[in-house]
């Protein structure tokens, strides 16, 4: 069982750091905000 117990332990700690490190990109990073311009093709639009 102690091999058991530390796969568990592991698995939470790397949870922790995965939900921590979501959670600070989340809070710190801004995002800049730009226009996106997209060109359509023309065939066989609006047919």
């Amino acid at each position: 069982m102690p091999t058991l117990s530390r796969l568990i332990i592991v698995l939470v700690l790397l949870a922790g750091v995965g939900t921590a490190s979501v959670y600070a990109l989340g809070t710190y990073v801004e995002p800049t905000p730009h226009e996106i311009t997209v060109r359509l093709k023309m065939d066989g639009f609006g047919r």
